[in-house]
């Protein structure tokens, strides 16, 4: 049998050229954010948001002393029940992001059910923020580069590798293509 190659006798094998430090990024790798803001980077957490506000607005209209008050069903019990679970959905989106389509779409028909049982959705205001908290929620997905926020715009390089021609001042383009009769 043929001995398998490795370090010169005597030397230990280096294992730690191979691998980067832990605490630095290689390079070219984004670095992700931390705390607050990284947290909620790996998680719907606008459309989990707006679902809970949507889904508070609609309980709140529900308790509003207002004689314009729609009530349906079993004393309208179903009022209270579906903004309820609107809230459970969007705090379920936040804090338990790896079932995000179940609970969206669960959240966007319970929205739905509140046109008709919860004073017309929260009078629209909840209906819309329901609607579009779900489908931000469904919309999302995890493990995707941070976008910058300003993109920068990097000058255009010329055929001699300088911006077009802002190195040369102009001066050196060479001559201009000149105007055939037509």
């Amino acid at each position: 049998m043929a001995a398998e190659p490795g370090p010169a006798p005597g030397r230990a094998a280096d294992t730690t050229a191979a691998r980067p430090a832990a605490d630095t990024p290689a390079v070219g790798t984004p670095v992700a954010p931390r705390g607050f803001a990284g947290w909620r980077g790996r998680r719907p957490f606008w459309g989990g948001l707006l679902v809970v506000l949507a889904g508070s607005e609609i309980l709140f209209t529900e308790k509003a002393p207002m004689r314009m008050v729609i009530r349906i069903g079993m004393l309208g019990l179903a009022g209270y029940i579906v903004p309820g679970l609107m809230v459970l959905c969007g705090l379920l989106l936040i804090f338990h992001p790896v079932q995000r389509i179940f609970y969206s779409l669960v959240a966007v028909l319970a929205t739905l059910g509140s046109w008709v049982t919860s004073n017309l959705g929260g009078f629209f205001i909840g209906l819309l923020l329901g609607l579009i908290g779900s489908s931000l929620s469904f919309g999302w997905l995890p493990d995707q580069p941070r976008r910058r926020r300003l993109l920068r715009r990097e000058p255009k390089r010329g055929a001699d590798g300088g911006a077009d021609g802002a190195t040369h001042g102009g001066a050196e383009r060479g001559p201009a293509p000149e105007a055939t009769p037509a």
